[in-house]
């Protein structure tokens, strides 16, 4: 982070704190000059200080006070200035109000952001101050408690003579009255509250669609849609017009799809939200996909992987060329697989380049290229490019023509380990498809070193957990006999608050791995069927999706109903 010219330098603040000595502040120079970065994450990394340690330096750097609320008793007509919703969003707590001028401590002192938007909400002048990450989450949870608002009680505040109903595509909107809207105080809570407990229940999606006389909102969680509380459909338009203006789209544009994007820290988090807005019938649908690293794992041992598995995927991302392929529909993982392998791999030694679309996560150590295809910038043009830079591993996001398949295969060839995806059903079916866009039989053959087909379970919700005996027409879903099952325990989730009364909680992958041994490339060449080639797949040792998910409901994890849903189709 830019330190400015006018304020005390970063490293002389934690020298007269006592936190570091002369030396260690010569050390972590050195390395920064070396390595680049910030200097308080070099100092992290270097194990002199802690990040509560620079926190604390930044906010005296900025001429914030530092407040110790352990010891700290915070009057109650204080503490109601601030729901509860806003003090979980921004992780803040309010502490004193003098003179017009409301002070609360800050978990962030870097977020600017939210003493701006507390302004505006409360209409008063708004003071920051500092205190450590464990207090504030304690004093929200002392003050609060496991309070919080409704859709409901965040309505009453907004006067529906303010709204302006726009439904007819005709309809010109008047632009400064959209603004005044989308940017009254409840409307604003409205969304912050939404995207709270979206994000609190780590949802993947965040739905507002609106129809005829209803606007519906609802989360996508563990694969499902949930919906929650509908506000008045007369909100549609100061609701969407907010996410708008939140992702810094059009908001008087609404004939033609927007794409935007909305980085904000929530519950302590670094979020952000891909948004995709798509003109309706009857007004805009809104689409937010959530990018939350704190709920995902790139870690390959924290997949689900078994231990033949893991040690199968490790072998492979290891190799030095070839061509390892992970299969799927949208949204089963694919994506996290690949980076785990990444990050498996990810070493000084060893050059690494994606190209991706979009670029989902920042990986550290790792050369990362957006795809832009309306510039040229297309898969293609940049697996070229890459070629040239000198990589060891190469990841191409998606494999979606012929002339992308061509260079990966070229890469390979070249001494290139190449990671990609394909959309197709299973493992075996991904030769023929491979096939079908025009790469060369032979060439596949000789490159392809294994095709990872994937799919998300959801895991029983461990609070409501409870064994039962499944039925002979469930067992017979997955082929299986009375006999064939006698000892294993099968269980279900009951339904409680903690799974949003689904029972699921959470999920898992199940994977089919198949290895491409000498006998399957001379399948490959000689263009035998998908059936053919996943018969030699398995006599090779390869288990399919549903031995896959059938080993998750022996283990206690998922349900038989899971494992059908999500593989019927496939076998």
């Amino acid at each position: 982070m830019p330190i400015g010219q006018k304020r005390k330098q970063l490293g002389q603040i934690l020298i007269e704190e006592g936190l570091i000595s002369d030396k260690e502040l010569e050390e972590g120079l050195s390395h920064q000059a070396q390595n680049g970065g910030a200097l308080g994450r070099v100092l992290v990394d270097l194990g002199v200080v802690t990040d509560n340690d620079i926190l604390l330096a930044i906010a005296k750097q900025a001429g914030m006070d530092i407040i110790d609320l352990e010891h700290l008793e915070i009057p109650q007509e204080v503490v109601e200035m601030i729901s509860p919703s806003v003090a979980q969003v921004y992780r803040i707590i309010p502490v004193n109000f003098e003179d017009g001028v409301l002070t609360v401590a800050m978990a962030d002192p870097l977020n600017v952001n939210a003493i701006d938007d507390l302004r505006f909400m409360l209409n008063c002048d708004v003071s920051g101050a500092v205190s450590n990450e464990q207090a504030v989450t304690e004093s929200i949870e002392k003050y609060y408690g496991s309070e919080t608002e409704s859709i409901a009680d965040l309505v009453k505040d907004i006067d529906e003579d303010d709204l302006l109903e726009i439904r007819d595509d005709d309809d010109i909107p008047d632009i400064s009255k959209l603004e005044e809207m989308a940017s009254s105080a409840p409307v604003v809570k409205l969304v912050n509250l939404v995207l709270f407990t979206a994000i609190r229940d780590q949802a993947s999606d965040i739905h507002f669609e609106p129809f005829e006389d209803e606007f519906r909102i609802r989360y996508r969680i563990d694969g499902s849609l949930l919906e929650m509380q509908p506000p008045p459909r007369q909100l549609a338009l100061a609701i969407i017009s907010r996410v708008k203006v939140m992702s810094n789209l059009d908001i008087a544009e609404r004939r033609v799809p927007q794409d935007g994007r909305i980085p904000l820290s929530i519950g302590g988090n670094t979020v952000e939200l891909r948004v995709s807005t798509l003109p309706t019938m009857f007004g805009e649908s809104v689409v937010m996909r959530v990018l939350d690293r704190s709920v995902v794992s790139l870690d390959l041992d924290r997949l689900g992987l078994r231990e033949d598995e893991s040690s199968a995927i490790k072998e492979l991302v290891d190799k030095p060329n070839g061509i390892v392929l992970v299969t799927g529909p949208t949204g089963s993982g694919k994506t996290t697989t690949l980076y785990s392998a990444l990050n498996y791999i990810n070493e000084v030694g060893m050059k690494i380049i994606t190209t991706e679309d979009p670029v989902e996560y920042d990986l550290d150590g790792i050369i990362q290229v957006p795809i832009k295809e309306d510039i040229g910038v297309t898969y293609a043009a940049c697996l070229r490019s890459i070629l040239r830079q000198d990589p060891d591993k190469i990841l191409v996001g998606e494999i979606r023509d012929l002339e992308t398949a061509q260079i990966a295969v070229e890469a390979s060839l070249t001494g290139h380990l190449v990671l990609s995806t394909l959309h197709t059903n299973d493992a075996p079916g991904t030769v023929t498809r491979l096939i079908e866009i025009g790469v060369e039989a032979f060439l596949l053959s000789a490159t392809i070193e294994a095709i990872v087909a994937q799919r998300l379970v959801r895991v029983i919700c461990t609070k409501c957990k409870d064994e039962y005996e499944p039925g002979e027409e469930s067992l017979l879903e997955l082929n299986l006999t009375p006999a064939e099952v006698q000892g294993k325990n099968f269980y279900y989730g009951k339904g409680c608050d903690n799974c949003n009364s689904t029972g699921y909680r959470g999920r898992t992958a199940i994977y089919e791995i198949m290895r491409v041994n000498s006998r399957l490339r001379e399948s490959i060449i000689a263009r035998k069927s998908t059936d053919v080639l996943r018969g030699e797949a398995q006599a090779s040792g390869m288990r399919t999706l549903r031995d896959a998910g059938m080993l998750k409901v022996f283990d206690g994890l998922t349900t038989i109903e899971e494992v059908v849903k999500q593989t019927l189709t496939f076998e």
